[in-house]
């Protein structure tokens, strides 16, 4: 059996952990980080690679490599590279590969199921795009739940008095907060409010915009129309957010930016964190409505609260910890890392879930409201939102028309009064009403989400029994034929990204072997040195082609003869120091 995990897959960095004697242990990724940018890219020759060293080539190879790819799940956006157009289901399922290649080499065995964690304030599509990313990856994802549920239990709050608890939760790219009641073991989310298209990349791209305004003045030239220009603009932009954390003020220098027919062009200033709260400041008030939001829905006040809990790494930006202070009136709590503890809580969830943590019940919510279009283009809830989850409710409906035979049954998902307005998560029809005038049959329309949170929804014609459903699992924008290809297309990559490993450890052997072979070279008799060299020369050519066999071929025949002639050097230096050993013996006597 293999191991389980808890993966946090975030927007700009992503973190894996697993159970370790009861706790929640973050797993370190190839390179030693903790962890892991969520950055793809595909190089030249068609290899793919991810993290740090896609993060590293992005200046590069700025059109083949993704960034945020979170954002766009559940969504239609689509990726072209080599004619091959790429979902973010797929991108984010090479992340997870990544992760669970990682996790494999560290723990020495199979990783095959996750808890992989999603904003609370994810839809439905978005919840289901997540999941249809682990089962290309080749993992078993037994839970999705929310970030900052998750971040709650790695905080340890199931081991705390009875208390009322916020988590504020501000990541790469999303934003949610949760209210959440804690009971001894219980953890109950009360309310759940979020922005999905706010986090610390649009920190960073206000300044990026400031140091373009800025050089557009100075030199007259516009950077956005250089990809390569513009991601180092980024790099930047990014490094003087973190850096401002925790001084007042960064230098940025950019050198050889751009050119003219004055020559280079170099981009140095200095950056104050004055500056940068007032850039941003339209930012940080963004996140005060969905806090609001989520305490008049929980029916608390601020004082009501115990504890506020800050997870993400856009959370360590101090105007962000000034304005939480500011709409609570508490010191947030900081003492465990912001980057880590949503993968430690989804793996103690999978602790819960696997039997190795026990006495622990987590009780989630739909983040948005779920129903149906009736007629006028009006939107009629059946669940409402933050309603805790598994759950099933029912309405009873009824035809618009005269000796309507059909129902076409529109699922929406969202906030607004004009169905036209919410997200559509799926339609069917039901067939087979007995006519009748309008307004007489009666027709039962159920809703039931499960503890991942997705959706099924079924329609009953209470005279006849006529039964029609559907599960919205294909609302994250693929089909069971696309998601079918797409699991043996990353099938297809590990065994290819495995053989490029295999051959670059081979080339890395072979190339110590050329150059080690040189230094036995010197000592060797001119018959021998060309007889090696040529040996050297066809291993050059071997590894020049990349043919494994060829290479291993050649390595064997140039350490054969080096063996044979390191016996000779061996042989003569033996003999060479005997007739020393006489001539010594012979003076002394």
């Amino acid at each position: 059996m293999g191991k389980m995990v808890g993966i946090d897959l975030g927007t700009t960095n992503s973190c894996v952990a697993y159970m370790e004697n009861g706790e929640a242990v973050v797993i370190p990724n190839a390179e030693g980080g903790r962890t892991t940018p969520s950055v793809v890219a595909f190089l030249k020759d068609g290899e793919r690679v991810v993290g740090a060293a896609a993060k590293r080539q992005a200046v590069t190879n700025s059109q083949r490599t993704f960034f945020s790819v979170k954002r766009d799940m559940g969504t239609d956006n689509r990726v072209k590279v080599d004619g091959k157009s790429y979902t973010p289901q797929e991108l984010s399922a090479i992340i997870l590969q990544k992760l669970k290649a990682d996790a494999e080499a560290y723990l020495g065995e199979p990783v095959t199921d996750a808890v992989i964690t999603v904003p609370a304030y994810f839809s439905d599509s978005q919840r289901q795009a997540t999941k249809d990313a682990g089962r290309i990856a080749g993992i078993n994802v037994l839970r999705i739940i929310n970030e900052p549920t998750a971040a709650a239990l790695a905080y340890g709050m199931d081991k705390g008095a009875a208390q009322k608890i916020m988590v504020y939760d501000l990541g790469g790219g999303t934003f949610d907060v949760s209210v959440l009641d804690v009971q001894n073991d219980m953890i109950e989310v009360l309310a759940t409010a979020g922005n999905n298209r706010l986090g610390g990349d649009d920190f960073d791209n206000c300044i990026a915009s400031y140091l373009v305004d800025a050089f557009r003045r100075q030199e007259n030239i516009d950077l956005t129309r250089e990809a390569a220009a513009m991601n180092r603009i980024r790099e930047a932009a990014e490094k003087a957010k973190i850096e401002l954390s925790s001084a007042t003020s960064t230098v940025i220098s950019l050198p050889f930016l751009a050119s003219d027919k004055n020559g280079a062009k170099h981009l140095e200033m200095t950056l104050t964190r004055a500056k940068f709260d007032e850039l941003t400041a339209h930012l940080v008030e963004a996140t005060t409505g969905p806090v609001k939001q989520a305490l008049s829905d929980a029916g608390l006040t601020p004082a009501q609260l115990s504890r506020v809990l800050l997870v993400g790494g856009s959370t360590r930006i101090p105007a962000v910890q000034q304005a939480v202070k500011r709409l609570t009136g508490k010191d947030p709590s900081r003492d465990i890392n912001p980057d880590e503890c949503v993968a430690m809580g989804a793996c103690l969830q999978g602790g819960v879930l696997a039997g190795q943590v026990t006495g622990l019940l987590l009780l989630d919510v739909t983040p948005l409201s779920l129903g149906i279009e009736t007629m006028g283009d009006v939107f009629s809830r059946i669940i409402d939102r933050n309603t805790s989850i598994p759950v099933q409710r029912s309405q009873v409906f009824t035809t618009a028309a005269n000796f309507q035979t059909s129902v076409d049954v529109h699922v929406l998902q969202g906030e607004r009064e004009i169905a036209s307005c919410n997200k559509t998560l799926g339609r069917f029809r039901l067939t087979g009403i007995r006519r009748a005038m309008r307004g007489v049959p009666q027709i039962e329309v159920t809703f039931s989400i499960d503890a991942n949170g997705i959706v099924n929804v079924s329609a009953r014609d209470l005279d006849t029994g006529k039964h029609q459903e559907i599960t919205l699992t294909h609302s994250s924008n693929m089909s069971d034929a696309e998601i079918d290809r797409a699991v043996k297309d990353a099938q297809r990559y590990a065994a290819e990204d495995a053989k490029r490993k295999k051959t670059a450890e081979l080339l890395n052997q072979a190339e110590q072997l050329y150059n080690d072979s040189r230094a036995v070279q010197k000592q060797l008799s001119r018959q021998d040195k060309d007889r090696i060299e040529g040996l050297r020369k066809d291993l050059k050519r071997a590894m020049d082609s990349k043919d494994d066999d060829a290479i291993r071929r050649q390595m064997a025949e140039l350490s054969r003869a080096l063996e044979s002639a390191g016996r000779y050097v061996n042989n003569r230096a033996a003999d060479d120091s005997d007739g020393a050993m006489d001539a010594d013996y012979s003076d002394g006597n």
